[in-house]
């Protein structure tokens, strides 16, 4: 399964009624499940994953509007293209890619998702001015989380 594949999984997993879902596709294996706080958990690997327990009572999950940036967005933004955690910069002594205030061509490198253990840089998609940069360094983020409020230029 190449990523692209796999994010739109995750997108399909989360606006499902399901609750758990296991993919092998060969060697490759993927397992999501809810019902833990904080949303999805989703495992990957070369070898057979043992599934996590299910909790012993239910548990309120958390979605993407309750733990993302706060409610009066306003403008145009950049969301998260995927589940990950957001990194500002390439490494923690460099400077953050951007900040607010900046100007910004189509195709610069504006922060990087991990996810699963591989550096995801994310791009703009045209030009545009950071009026606010919505998530802190080292934060997880969902998919669809506003990162940027911008201006189109």
């Amino acid at each position: 399964m190449d990523f692209k594949e796999i994010k739109e999984l995750i997108r399909i997993f989360d606006k499902s009624e399901l609750n758990k879902l296991k993919v092998k596709d060969g060697e490759f294996e993927i397992s999501m499940q809810t019902g833990f706080e904080g949303g999805t958990v989703v495992t990957t690997a070369a070898a057979p994953v043992a599934s996590a327990p299910a909790p012993a009572a239910p548990v309120s999950v958390s979605t993407a509007t309750e733990t993302a940036a706060p409610a009066a967005v306003t403008g145009d933004t950049i969301e998260s293209p995927m589940v990950g955690t957001y990194y500002a910069s390439p490494s923690p002594e460099a400077p953050a890619f951007v900040k607010a205030g900046d100007t910004v061509k189509k195709g610069q490198t504006l922060c990087i998702l991990e996810a699963m253990k591989i550096m995801n840089e994310v791009e703009a998609e045209y030009d545009c001015k950071i009026l606010e940069i919505l998530v802190q360094d080292g934060s997880p983020v969902e998919y669809d989380m506003p990162l940027f409020v911008i201006e189109k230029i």
